[in-house]
């Protein structure tokens, strides 16, 4: 009996996005699921009143937490099309060179990838393209070589931050253009929607034109009539018989569904990824499901020049790689600097919470500070993991490797911040609610005793299931790795092309072509949409 899908890819986000977009002129009869809905485009998108408050689009999501920490954790996640993407803050590095290889730190060791930086480089190429990335090469003195130019060329410094990078320089660094992935046309920016606009980050885009899953991948893929998306559904096991899984049971709109494909995708981001595949017990004869989950260390620092306000609109076109793998003081990894965009009052208040912030000192924080951003590596602990119970997730993370992390921020802040004429700092560091760059709970490798995936990220057990969220990735690096999940799912699609559709060409740029606007506005769609809650109605797909 024939199978109801020749592909059916769980999770819309990053990576499953991108395989919906990589596959979908194949002509195979694909199904997109996504547990839920369209998020919607009105007034309250860019309200940083309802961003930062409660509700915010968040999920309502309880975790147990770590063994010996706080007993819950409600973690900071969106149910949407386009997942965690549609509120990210659309900065896209690539990983660099070193951060394949054995990496030594003040913490531990950052793991070896059973694939190097050359055969991700054309991959890392085309998720460029895909997410109309701007940026210069040549400025970073720590990116790895590359194939061609960003597809767009950089978002000029403004006002203070132009001064900001000044002083940087004057001081011995090499700041850069951030590497962003925005809609935007710099000479003549009437051709497409970006408007440069202070809530970029972490809002979603009223105006579809950050590259997020939904906009750049979903959308352009259901073009295709052989491309169906069911929102509002989730998959609670999958059903393995022989060596393969052959059924996919769950709900769909409250009601009980049964699937099937010749080719699973999941891609539920690494902490679901690994929750479904342990309460499916499938795809963990290694023991390792769920284990060496990583999320980076990631702390704020707005630096304030009270002689100088910060006026500049769009301020997140600076980062500074400079201390990526140290200094001449650390001789092991600190991490990325970059900003945020310009922060809100109402945010300020709510990053800043621990130091009894009032809305007059807010507003003042919000007129005068440069808001930055300091991510560093936080490393593979099997103990780190996530475990499923029967009933819920329980978080089982420790932070580790943040000695250094904190040790990134003092430097920092006394040997070039202050040196700028910065005087007042205020910091914030995520703790266990920030999820935003969740990876390694299914690891690829070359051993299937010791990771749950081959190097083409199938399961070892399976025939037929692959897995292209950041579940994949023994280390992260000190970069998001939004733009790694996309190379790595086109890389995959490319095998899946060629092992299991018989093609006989590779996956190129000219396959995610640049003069494709992909307005959200413009792509028709074959949808299936379920129910929505008041104030979607006439919202969700525009």
């Amino acid at each position: 009996m024939p199978n109801d899908y020749d592909v059916i890819i769980i999770g819309s986000g990053a990576g499953g996005g991108t395989m919906a977009y990589s596959l979908a002129d194949t002509g195979k009869k694909i199904l997109l699921l996504e547990q839920g809905t369209f998020l919607p485009r009105e007034k309250r998108n860019w309200d940083p009143h309802f961003i930062f408050g409660e509700d915010g689009y968040k999920a309502k999501v309880e975790w147990l937490g770590p063994d010996g920490g706080q007993e819950k954790v409600h973690p900071i996640v969106y149910h949407r099309v386009g997942g965690n993407t549609k509120m990210y803050g659309a900065l896209l590095h690539r990983q660099r060179p070193e951060d394949f290889t054995e990496m030594k730190h003040k913490g531990g060791i950052s793991p070896g990838w059973c694939v190097g930086y050359d055969e991700f480089e054309p991959y890392y190429m085309m998720a460029e393209h895909l997410m109309k990335i701007h940026g210069n090469r040549g400025e970073d003195p720590t990116e790895g070589p590359a194939s061609g130019p960003f597809p767009f060329k950089a978002f000029p410094h403004e006002g203070r931050i132009a001064e900001v990078v000044e002083q940087l320089k004057d001081l011995g660094l090499h700041p850069h253009h951030s590497n962003l992935a925005l809609n935007r046309d710099i000479d003549e920016p009437w051709k497409r929607p970006c408007i440069a606009c202070n809530t970029c980050d972490p809002f979603p885009c009223m105006l579809h034109a950050k590259s997020d899953a939904e906009t750049a991948m979903v959308r352009p893929a259901l073009k295709h009539k052989n491309v169906s998306l069911w929102t509002n559904t989730r998959i609670d096991q999958l059903i393995e018989e022989g060596g393969k899984i052959t059924r996919l049971e769950g709900e769909r709109d409250g009601e009980k569904i049964s699937l099937s494909a010749d080719l699973i995708i999941v891609s539920c981001g690494a902490i679901n990824t690994a929750a479904l595949l342990l309460k499916s017990r499938v795809a963990n004869s290694s023991d390792q499901v769920g284990r060496n989950f990583t999320k980076h260390n990631q702390s704020g620092i707005s630096a304030i020049d009270p002689r100088n306000p910060n006026d500049v609109v769009f301020q997140k076109t600076l980062g500074c790689h400079d201390f990526y793998h140290g200094s001449p003081e650390h001789p092991y990894p600190l991490g990325t600097i970059q900003l945020t965009g310009k922060a809100h009052w109402t945010r300020i208040m709510g990053d800043y919470g621990h130091l009894n912030m009032d809305e007059t000192r807010a507003r003042f924080v919000q007129k005068y500070a440069v808001d930055f951003w300091f991510t560093s590596e936080d490393l593979p602990d099997p103990r780190n993991r996530i475990e499923w119970t029967g009933k819920q997730i329980k978080f089982n993370y420790r932070p580790n490797n943040r000695e250094s992390h904190f040790e990134f921020l003092d430097y920092f802040q006394q040997n070039y911040l202050e040196k700028m004429g910065f005087t007042e700092f205020l910091r914030s560091t995520k703790e266990l609610e920030f999820t935003w760059h969740q990876a390694g709970t299914a690891q690829f490798g070359t051993d299937p005793k010791t990771s749950v995936l081959d190097p083409n990220c199938k399961a070892w057990d399976l025939d037929n299931l692959y897995v292209v969220d950041a579940s994949f990735q023994p280390s992260q690096g000190a970069t998001n790795p939004t733009l790694t999940i996309i190379a790595n799912a086109i890389r995959v699609a490319d095998h899946i092309r060629k092992d299991w559709f018989g093609e006989g060409k590779s996956l190129s740029t000219e396959d995610y072509p640049l003069s494709d606007g992909y307005m959200a506005d413009n792509a028709g769609a074959d949808l299936s949409v379920n129910s929505y809650s008041s104030n979607d109605d006439d919202s969700w797909g525009a």
